[in-house]
């Protein structure tokens, strides 16, 4: 079991879609945390198409007496099947009050797996106020969602530089791609950034709009690429973090 970050450079590359879409593609109960430090629910307003009222979320976990771990099981609130969700901040102003939550939820999160649950954090944009980049040296992966074209992948090379001059840096950073060879390929992608890919998702608007908006699925919506690609991304990067786990218990043991 595993916590995972998805996390951009810049623009918008599908973070929201991806983390939602990976989730429901999911081969064990999940949780998904919205940390966007740019306010408001994409999963409320987007996949939920706004039919939910908020009740609880991120700030609350925040103020709440109890300890974290036990404040994160009342912010739980059920999506869909096995997936949960807690909601992110309702305001962009909100973000910077919660630096102190990170290190503790961080904790509590990888408690989680003693309860066969993974995390998949939806980080949102870097270099925003309020940017959950603190959890991006705890969690087990982190991932930039990147597209393949030319301003996408510059984008995301000011980043990675930086996340290898930084002190802790990022734990087990990594790729996912959105459209690869569009232009450039996987293989392409990473000689510029010196990440390996680990998972790449088909470029599908129509289908991306079912958990972007909650648009109606389209035709065959259940065995599209798009969603092949996502079962895909889904078992592959739960093998990566478990290779790198067993990596980790080798390099430990006498």
């Amino acid at each position: 079991m595993a916590v995972i970050t998805l996390c951009s450079a810049a623009g918008a590359p599908g973070v929201t879609t991806s983390t939602v879409g990976l989730a429901m593609c999911w081969p064990r109960p999940v949780l998904i945390l919205e940390a966007d430090p740019r306010g408001s629910s994409g999963l409320l307003a987007g996949f939920l198409g706004g039919m939910r009222e908020y009740e609880t979320g991120l700030v609350e976990l925040a103020l709440s007496p109890l300890d974290t771990s036990d404040a994160l099981r009342d912010a739980v609130r059920p999506l869909t099947g096995d997936v949960s969700f807690v909601a992110g901040t309702r305001s962009h102003t909100q973000a910077t009050g919660l630096n102190d939550l990170w290190g503790p939820l961080a904790e509590a999160l990888a408690d989680l797996e003693k309860t066969g649950t993974d995390v998949l954090i939806d980080a949102g944009p870097l270099g925003f106020p309020g940017s959950p980049e603190p959890l991006l040296t705890l969690v087990d992966l982190t991932l930039i969602v990147t597209r393949t074209h030319l301003p996408a992948v510059v984008a995301a090379r000011s980043w990675t530089e930086a996340m290898r001059m930084s002190s802790p840096t990022w734990q087990q950073p990594g790729l996912l791609l959105v459209g690869e060879g569009q232009p450039y390929t996987a293989k392409e992608v990473t000689k510029v950034l010196d990440l390996p890919v680990v998972a790449s998702i088909t470029d599908d608007p129509d289908s991306a709009a079912v958990y972007h908006r909650a648009e109606t699925p389209p035709r065959k919506f259940t065995t599209s690429p798009f969603i092949r690609s996502l079962h895909a991304g889904a078992d592959a990067i739960g093998h990566m973090v478990t290779k790198r786990r067993e990596d980790l218990l080798r390099e430990v043991a006498p």
